[in-house]
């Protein structure tokens, strides 16, 4: 019976096999909700790195001009670059653009997730889509969840959305297909303790953003399913769509 478990920071990854499972990693606030909202609003491509100084590298690389960059370190908005949330993503136009984007937890997540089976950029936005694409393709495979968390620390609103991906995993596959670790029914259980805009607001940085007056960005993070696509990791570090 394929294994379902839940890393509550990426941490954890440092001690965990990677390489045979199918992973799904979350950033609740900020970056997962991110790259999947401008993906979904035309963006081609997003080139996730791990920091400030990986993004300047690349901006001062011909193959990279014309790319949009966006980035934050702390909650920070790095200078000269985009906003990282969905709605300033939006604003700034994701149409046919291609992203190089940073953040302090999600985008580190993600590269360390490259020698994996595959990898897959997940939020409260696309959990069913994800969900039913492994359902069609990986249904005999482990699934890894890893929540970024805040600075190798756990996180309230990671820890939801592995919630919410465990409930729709276990409604999608049904409830005896899947063997779930401790942490993944711990998730299951406290997804069903309260709404999602409820928790994300009672997080640190829920409330950090939201007294940035980003109220906004929180409320968009916390809505479920609205919009029905894939974003992967490419071999080559990249994230774009399952076609």
């Amino acid at each position: 019976m394929p294994k379902l478990h839940v890393l509550t920071n990426k941490s954890e990854l440092k001690k965990e096999q990677i390489s045979d499972k199918v992973v799904i990693v979350l950033d609740i606030l900020i970056a997962t909700s991110s790259i999947v909202t401008a993906l979904a609003n035309g963006c081609k491509e997003v080139v996730p790195v791990r920091n400030y100084d990986e993004a300047l590298v690349l901006q001062q690389q011909e193959q990279y001009q014309g790319y949009k960059f966006s980035g934050e370190l702390n909650a920070d908005t790095l200078s000269g670059f985009i906003q990282p949330t969905p709605i300033a993503l939006l604003e700034a136009g994701m149409l046919d653009s291609r992203l190089v984007y940073c953040t302090t937890n999600g985008t580190v997540a993600l590269t360390e997730c490259k020698n994996t089976q595959i990898t897959y950029v997940g939020s409260l936005l696309n959990a069913q889509a994800v969900t039913n694409h492994l359902f069609k393709n990986y249904a005999k495979s482990n699934i890894l969840i890893v929540c970024s968390g805040s600075s190798d620390q756990f996180n309230i609103e990671d820890f939801y959305g592995a919630g919410y991906f465990v409930e729709c995993l276990l409604n999608t596959f049904s409830h005896n297909t899947l063997q779930l670790s401790d942490s993944a029914m711990a998730a299951k259980i406290f997804h069903n303790s309260g709404s999602s805009i409820d928790l994300l607001n009672l997080s640190r940085v829920g409330q950090l953003l939201n007294n940035r007056e980003w109220q906004n960005e929180v409320a968009f993070a916390a809505q479920k399913d609205i919009y029905p696509i894939v974003p992967y990791l490419t071999p080559h570090g990249n994230v774009e769509l399952i076609t």
